[in-house]
């Protein structure tokens, strides 16, 4: 268990925790000359369970606050701190609220320097402090009155926190390791040093992890949990860890960074979170107002985005959306404490709900309408509704980093599909998958009812079509099960109904009617297409919208623009190449020249267009066929 004390300052924080442990938690020189706590410090003692229970003393001061929310997060316990003769003061009460946004499941109060006051002065202190709890989660906490100095007290109050620390529960070690660093130094014959709380999941000699936001990577040497020297530490322990890494130096470690399984690591600076602005604030909470964020160990600031208005009452929740000027670390569930822009004022807190908030439509009501879903515990509970309203599925890899939660441990509705793209897995409720395919192949039907004369779109036009909404390799995933299935065929890059074919109007029959034998008849130098327009008296680009529709139905070839081969005088020229290369072993222009018949220039045009449509392989001024080629097998009955 972690115990960190609050309280204003010249309270008697330092001095209880003396008398609780032994351990004189100001570690500083000008702390001791001074007699004021700046800086966190750190001690531990034995409280009757065999075990050894961290301490976090915080400083007081309304200057070092930003100290104090450095340490205050990942404790299990709150040691209200409150002086007999001063009573409650600012500092008293901006703690609390600390400690209440952070939800600190548990709390004491100690009354300290009890032999300063009289009985009547001090049974108003306790009146005071019974006040200020009423009305949060610690209105029943058990209040303790205490002399640091004759030792009245001190052993009620370590009795109860030794029954406390039995009775916390372990927290849960089964997600991935994270570590808020709230110091870094540098040990004589050891290297660099990092302490923190460990916040989740196992660490262990030899792991290796990454420090955020930087990527750096690093190997533990060695650590100590609990002060103890140990081979493996877990959450909810504090925790001392030796690092080794490639230039690696204490100088590139700062309060605020964080360490964590390599899994976790993805910095960010748009957070969308569960919003709470305190109830003693004067003025309402405007949209876009500037502020400090704190979360873990770290400080940044920013803006604060509304989610469902303008404003923000006293007292009043709100989903937000946090733009930073500096990324950081966050998990679904952390919790932060938000102060205004001069850092001087705790203004509320929150809830992280979402890490990676979106830049874009973050109040449409499908996007609040997932916020409202992650404002539950747990992945489970909240992943229908995500799914209900994720256009493009979810990303399991975003999930599990979201709420630090390996996919071996899900427990995942049977209705869920998980579908491969090529830019990794997706999650879909098993509904949407297949209304989806049902879409697809509805969207064919109606363009075929469209463009008859056509065989069908390729495949980023049926995308553009009928999916502009949907990600791309999403749409490709959905298109190849279809064509798996045989929902949908595909000829060439075309794709249609297993049962289209394309039907020429009457006029386009007309005319192909007419011109086909000229195609014939032109062999291996047919008309162009303006020459063939001439010949039948038509528009020149109706012709040539013709050829093209010819050429989609797999009837002819277009080699160069406006010039079409028939696909039967394709297979006569394909047969001369194979002959060509069986008693020549190679294709050469010249050679190729000679057995048609017909100029240079020509024969080049027909040899690009059968490297194009994969033919043959050029390489110089020599060819090759490609016997795979759907041409070339065509025409190899026919060549032998």
């Amino acid at each position: 268990m972690i115990i960190g004390t609050a309280g204003h300052i010249d309270h008697g924080k330092t001095a209880l925790l003396r008398a609780l442990t032994g351990v004189d938690g100001d570690r500083r020189r000008e702390e001791r000359e001074r007699g004021i706590t700046i800086d966190l410090g750190y001690c531990y003692a034995d409280l009757g369970n065999g075990e050894l229970t961290g301490f976090i003393d915080v400083p007081g001061h309304e200057r070092f606050v930003h100290n104090m929310l450095a340490g205050a997060g990942g404790i299990d316990c709150v040691l209200l701190v409150v002086a007999a003769d001063d009573g409650v003061m600012p500092q008293t009460r901006e703690h609390l609220a600390i400690v209440e946004l952070l939800g600190i499941p548990h709390a004491l109060v100690a009354l300290t320097k009890i032999d300063r006051v009289e009985p009547v002065r001090l049974a108003e202190v306790e009146a005071q402090v019974a006040c200020l709890l009423a009305a949060g989660p610690f209105a029943y906490a058990p209040l303790f009155t205490v002399s640091s100095l004759s030792g009245a007290g001190i052993d009620a109050l370590r009795t109860e926190l030794g029954e406390l620390a039995r009775a916390v529960a372990a927290r849960a070690s089964d997600g991935h390791f994270r570590l808020a660093i709230d110091r870094a130094f540098s040990v004589a014959g050891a290297g660099v040093v990092v302490t923190g709380t460990a916040l989740a999941g196992q660490v262990a000699v030899d792991d290796e992890l990454l420090l955020s936001p930087s990527g750096r990577r690093v190997r533990v040497r060695g650590l100590h949990a609990q002060n103890r020297e140990a081979q493996q530490a877990h959450a909810g322990q504090r925790v001392a860890l030796n690092l080794a890494g490639e230039r690696l130096t204490v100088e590139l470690i700062h309060r605020g960074d964080w360490l964590l399984d390599a899994a976790l690591h993805a910095p960010t600076t748009r957070i969308d979170i569960d919003l709470r602005l305190l109830p003693g604030e004067a003025r309402e909470l405007k949209h876009w107002t500037p502020l400090h964020v704190h979360l873990g160990a770290q400080d940044v600031t920013g803006r604060v985005a509304l989610l469902e208005g303008d404003s923000l009452t006293p007292g009043g929740n709100m989903l937000a959306q946090l733009l930073l000027n500096a990324p950081l670390h966050a998990v679904h569930g952390d919790a932060l404490v938000l102060r205004d822009q001069s850092a001087q004022r705790t203004l509320g807190g929150g809830r992280v709900l979402d890490p990676f908030a979106p830049a874009r439509q973050r109040r449409t009501p499908g996007r609040l309408a997932q916020l409202m879903a992650l404002r539950s515990s747990s992945l489970e509970r909240a992943l229908p509704a995500l799914l209900g309203e994720a256009a493009d599925g979810l990303d399991p890899r975003v999930l599990e980093r979201q709420f630090n939660r390996p996919r071996a441990l899900w427990s995942v509705p049977a209705d869920v599909v998980e579908i491969a793209t090529r830019l990794g897995p997706r999650l879909l409720s098993g509904e949407r998958w297949l209304a989806l395919g049902e879409r697809l192949v509805a969207a064919l039907a109606r363009f075929h009812q469209e463009q008859p004369d056509e065989l069908g779109p390729d495949r980023d036009r049926l995308r553009r079509y009928a999916f502009a909404e949907l990600e791309r390799p999403l749409f490709i995933a959905l298109l190849d099960q279809a064509l798996q299935t045989g929902a949908v065929e595909s000829s060439g890059p075309w794709l249609h109904l297993p049962e289209h074919r394309v039907q020429l109007s009457e006029a386009d029959e007309k005319l192909r009617i007419q011109c086909w034998p000229l195609l014939l008849e032109g062999g291996f130098d047919p008309p162009w297409v303006r020459e063939l327009a001439a010949e039948l008296n038509v528009e020149e680009n109706a012709m040539r919208q013709l050829l093209r529709k010819l050429a989609r139905l797999g009837l002819a070839q277009q080699v160069v623009k406006d010039l079409f081969y028939p696909q039967e005088t394709l297979q006569q020229l394909a047969r001369i190449v194979l002959q060509l290369e069986a008693s020549v072993g190679i294709i050469r222009v010249i050679d190729f020249r000679d057995g048609l018949g017909i100029g240079r220039k020509r024969c080049i045009q027909i040899l690009e267009h059968f490297d194009r449509i994969g033919l043959t392989r050029r390489s110089g001024n020599e060819r090759k066929v490609r016997r795979d080629n759907a041409l070339a097998q065509a025409a190899q009955p026919a060549a032998a």
